[in-house]
């Protein structure tokens, strides 16, 4: 991939970095050598990325000739988003208070440039800023409340911003930012797009085994990716690929749909997308939505303090009550008194102030539909766990266990249970879904949409074997396809 330092004086830039070009904003903006060029990677450094000037020509062009900006057009947009940077102010809090603990001030300003500081003390801080919101030149403000340090706010800057006295840092950082093996062009087979997998090696539950895995990267390399598993840390690779296929669980207030905005702000492909996982993720959301849409589910209450107390008037025992954003049956409880639903409640209100209230609909199995772009592609059982009334029973120590599983030819499932795992799906979007439903007292009701369902290998693949995997990597196919201009 070809790099240009864009910047608008060239002779300010002493750069000697094997493999950059150093490039004028006016050439860049105005060359049309430089309009059809595929696979090229910008780092803009304007004095301004003001509205409509250079700057902002530059990375806004640059998007439309399908070159990879930094920053981009939507980079600033995260950079303002107060609910993303306060769970990423959560995320890295006990790096925080490390790196700032013995400041006396109230207020502070760091400056990161390519990641780094010129205090090598804040090196550590300023990468993971940097991971999170990619650009060349960035500057964080931190506040003080109490003996607790927060992040308040973090500001792109332009080259007009750096210090005489940091000018000569920026140049040594971004040589080194350049020489780093990550950055190096990696040895690749002639395919004609790349996927990064986000997976977390140490999650207890994932939502595909190592074999699936491996069948999904034997897959994607079958239809034209070049696969590559990342962890969290590796956030600002995002832009090196083409796709973005999440496989561990994912959550709101979690890295996983921080990671989901990036990917598409920079003009990946991504499973399970920010709207997916926004939407799937809260069952306060999608006991309104089945609602709205008149989907049959199990009699639904939304339950807050003042309510609860009379939920049995409307449900009946024993009730089902629900963490908004629990999921793998965590979060999840059933009540059979007035004194349960009471000391239940009383736990989850202390992380939402709205939780699930869901009539008990006792089944020997739940239906598993699997979705992707609003077409099904696999039907599985299933059934309780053993002398439990879920899937999954959680010891005292942590540890699931499951109940039995069955994979069924989708041409034998009922064509019921098929159409509404379509229509829940369909408002949601053309993503990778889980659909459950249950059939009780002769109907059929859906209970959740999972975004990110389980894919493991032997289970739902039963049936269709790798060609499960391969209808999956096809719709990540044609729709980068698509989106890079190679086919409708």
């Amino acid at each position: 991939m070809r790099k240009l330092f864009i910047v608008n004086n060239p002779k300010s830039w002493p750069l000697n970095i094997p493999g950059i070009e150093v490039v004028a904003a006016r050439d860049y903006l105005m060359d049309s050598a430089y309009v059809n060029e595929k696979g090229v990677k910008i780092f803009n450094l304007c004095r301004s990325y003001r509205y409509q000037t250079t700057g902002y020509y530059v990375s806004l062009l640059a998007a439309a000739r399908g070159h990879m900006a930094f920053p981009g057009i939507t980079t600033i947009e995260d950079m303002r988003s107060q609910p993303l940077l306060r769970g990423f102010s959560d995320d890295i809090e006990d790096l925080i208070q490390k790196s700032l603990g013995s400041l006396q001030s109230s207020r502070f300003t760091l400056s990161i440039y390519f990641g780094r500081n010129i205090a090598k003390k804040y090196d550590q801080l300023s990468s993971k800023i940097f991971s999170q919101f990619q650009a060349p030149l960035i500057r964080a403000f931190f506040s003080r409340r109490g003996s607790k340090w927060r992040l308040s706010s973090i500001q792109l800057i332009s080259a007009n911003d750096i210090p005489d006295e940091h000018f000569l840092y920026v140049i040594l950082f971004a040589e080194e930012y350049f020489s780093r093996p990550i950055y190096r062009v990696r040895v690749r087979k002639h395919l004609p797009y790349d996927m990064a997998i986000l997976l977390n090696e140490k999650e207890e539950e994932p939502p595909s085994d190592s074999g699936a895995i491996k069948k999904f990267m034997k897959a994607a390399h079958n239809i034209g990716f070049n696969t590559e598993i990342i962890s969290k840390d590796e956030g600002n690779r995002l832009a090196e690929f083409d796709a973005l296929f999440i496989r561990e669980t994912t959550g709101v207030n979690h890295y996983t749909f921080r990671l989901a905005q990036r990917a598409r702000a920079d003009g990946l492909i991504v499973i399970d997308d920010p709207d997916s996982i926004l939407k799937c993720t809260n069952k306060v959301y999608l006991a309104e939505l089945l609602n709205h849409y008149n989907i049959p589910a199990p009699r639904t209450v939304i339950l807050n303090r003042e309510n609860i107390a009379t939920a049995h008037e409307q449900l009946g025992f024993p009730i089902i009550l629900k963490q908004p954003d629990s999921s793998f049956s965590l979060g999840v409880m059933k009540v059979d008194t007035l004194q349960e639903l009471t000391q239940q409640g009383t736990m989850l209100f202390e992380k939402s102030d709205l939780i699930i209230g869901q009539e008990f609909t006792p089944t020997d199995f739940d239906w598993r539909i699997g979705v992707i772009n609003n077409i099904p592609i696999f039907a599985c059982k299933y059934y309780m766990a053993r002398s439990h009334w879920q899937v999954m029973n959680w010891d005292k120590k942590g540890k699931a266990r499951y109940g039995k599983w069955e994979t069924v030819d989708l041409g034998s499932a009922p064509v019921e249970v098929i159409d509404l795992a379509l229509k829940i799906s369909s408002v949601i979007g053309d993503g990778l879904y889980g659909v459950d439903i249950k059939h009780f007292n002769g109907r059929y009701y859906v209970i959740e949409i999972n975004d990110n369902p389980n894919l493991d290998s032997g289970v739902e693949d039963r049936i269709l074997g790798d060609e499960l995997y391969l209808k999956i990597m096809r719709v990540f196919y044609e729709r980068v396809k698509r989106l890079k201009g190679g086919g409708n």
